[in-house]
């Protein structure tokens, strides 16, 4: 790094290429995708469930360590009639981020599915997160931290713990995941 000329602030050199990444979100209807993209992109939380009916898209800029990051974050809905939408919006994605909610087992088997179709049509040039969202019911939690863990780390994913309501873990999820698309 030493040759580099410094820079004040977080000014970007001219010239810099800025780095555009598509990232979807999957996983059932429920267990927080909508809330999690608010709490990121704005800031909000609402408890009442919100229904995604087929995809809204949001955009986030960011600077990581001097790169310049635009991310387009598509929220999909979690409706099994939606599912056979879903390629339209995975299919040029960099990233996805599949949402389960702990409290709910069968959010997580769900979660598994569209690993498997993940990586079915994208292969390993896709960058996965698995995230365990609601936290902030750890009380009532009925999947395991370890068997979550180790799932994700058995099929090249990373797992994160979230709440959206107590704004947890979104933030690292994220910038995580721009830094491990930024080297991909």
């Amino acid at each position: 790094m030493g040759h580099h000329h410094h820079h004040h602030g977080s000014l970007v050199p001219r010239g810099s290429r800025a780095y555009s990444f598509k990232v979807v979100l999957l996983g059932e209807g429920c267990v927080g995708k909508t809330s999690l993209v608010l709490r990121y992109c704005e800031n909000k939380f609402n408890d009442k469930h919100i229904t995604t009916l087929q995809a809204s898209f949001l955009t986030k800029k960011l600077n990581i360590g001097g790169k310049r990051v635009n991310l387009a974050i598509w929220d999909t809905a979690g409706q099994e009639r939606f599912h056979a939408l879903g390629p339209i919006y995975y299919r040029d994605s960099n990233g996805a981020i599949l949402v389960y909610d702990i409290t709910d087992e069968d959010s997580f088997q769900k979660v598994k599915n569209w690993v498997k179709e993940l990586r079915k049509m994208l292969g390993n040039e896709i960058c996965l997160c698995i995230v365990g969202n609601k936290i902030d019911l750890e009380k009532e939690r009925h999947v395991s931290i370890q068997e979550a863990e180790s799932y994700a780390e058995s099929v090249g994913a990373k797992h994160y713990h979230t709440s959206a309501k107590q704004n947890k873990g979104i933030e690292e999820l994220f910038l995580d995941l721009c830094k491990r698309m930024i080297e991909t």
